[in-house]
């Protein structure tokens, strides 16, 4: 399943539900089954702590050339190349960031099937 996170002050993140749900983990959510939850936010109070909880996964990372924007195409096609968490979490830890400096929330849902 795909995962539409939303904030007002950021673009939309997509995100698979098995990549989603580790990051959302290490920001402090807590889920009473094995699946994520549909809907969710992270509300203003709890934003500080995620973005520590995020930021704390990035760094136990240990996956080798994994900056975002960084890609060496002379070794191996970009599709082939592995995606850690540092390259996952990027986007929604920027909109986190953003939301935090607005003073806004982020919630997550499905992404709509077009």
């Amino acid at each position: 399943m795909l995962i539409l996170f939303q904030s007002k002050s950021a673009a939309e993140v997509l995100m698979f539900a098995q990549h989603a749900k580790p990051i959302l983990v290490a920001a402090g959510k807590r889920f009473d089954t094995a699946d994520l939850p549909e809907r969710g936010v992270i509300t203003r109070a709890q934003m500080d702590a995620a973005i520590a909880g995020i930021e704390s996964l990035v760094a136990t990372d240990t996956s080798h050339n994994d900056n975002p924007g960084e890609h060496d195409d002379a070794t191996e096609h970009p599709i082939a190349q592995h995606v850690g968490m540092r390259r996952r979490a990027w986007p929604l830890l920027a909109m986190l960031r953003l939301a935090r400096e607005k003073g806004e929330d982020v919630t997550w849902e499905p992404a709509p099937i077009w």
